[in-house]
């Protein structure tokens, strides 16, 4: 039995599949569109990223150039130079090409100006100035024997208690005062029944100073110094009452005028 022939299409279903084969096509045409629209735009704007890039580094080229001239630390270039319009342009391809790779300043920092540079092999170092050494005041050579300024009797002078002349002279001050050492020296101490307690100060050059009439000792024997207190001032011996009789004798003389020897050392005991 033979199979029944296929039914055919009527007009309204030829009408009904022309018109969603024509919406497909509209869609896949509007699909096409779009895609070429996207990458009309997205293509410039990756070339035009490039060239902004490109551009921004050439200004900073620029800026570090002339920083470095203004320091000196590069020469001069000429500002339409052709080799600096070279290196943009050849910058400015490779990033618009996609080359990955950054472009160099060009040139390595130098020293700031006024840092000390290092000494080269077998130069001499830079000398350091030194601080000058203080120079102290120069030390009196001898000082006063009391503190107090003013002269009883002088040297060489006659009078009832003595047997011939005076042989020093006498500072009026109050028993008890301090009596100093008038130069570096030795001490000793002795009694004489004519200056009483006395303490004799032996110099380094012979000299010997006589300090008589005293109180108490506070140095009996050994090395002073300058200006030390030795012993203080009394009215023992042949005496009148309180007063440091001071005497000067020369290495292998007698008694001298001191006041001359204290005038002769800057100091001036009246």
């Amino acid at each position: 039995m033979a199979p029944e022939a296929a039914a055919r299409p009527t007009r309204a279903e030829l009408r009904l599949a022309a018109r969603e084969q024509s919406r497909a096509q509209r869609r896949g045409a509007a699909k096409a569109a779009t895609r070429t629209a996207l990458l009309r735009v997205a293509l410039p704007s990756v070339a035009a990223l490039g060239v902004a890039a490109a551009a921004a580094v050439s200004v900073q080229g620029q800026t570090d150039q002339q920083h470095a001239e203004a320091a000196g630390r590069a020469p001069r270039s000429a500002p339409d130079s052709p080799d600096g319009a070279t290196a943009r342009q050849a910058a400015t391809q490779a990033l618009a090409g996609g080359d990955q790779t950054q472009a160099s300043r060009g040139d390595t920092r130098q020293p700031l100006a006024g840092t000390q540079p290092t000494d080269a092999p077998g130069a001499q170092p830079t000398a350091t100035p030194t601080a000058q050494p203080t120079v102290e005041p120069a030390k009196p050579k001898v000082v006063m024997p009391v503190a107090r300024h003013g002269l009883g009797e002088l040297f060489g002078e006659a009078g009832t208690h003595w047997a011939n002349r005076h042989t020093g002279i006498d500072f009026p001050v109050d028993g008890g005062s301090e009596v100093y050492a008038v130069a570096d020296g030795t001490i000793r101490t002795q009694w004489n029944p004519f200056y009483g307690y006395m303490s004799i100060l032996k110099m380094d050059d012979g000299t010997e100073a006589w300090f008589c009439h005293l109180r108490a000792y506070k140095v009996r024997k050994g090395p002073v110094k300058q200006g030390d207190v030795i012993a203080f001032v009394g009215s023992s011996g042949n005496s009148t009452g309180p007063h440091l009789h001071f005497e000067i004798r020369p290495q292998g003389s007698g008694p001298v005028d001191p006041l001359p020897w204290l005038l002769a050392n800057g100091l001036d005991p009246r």
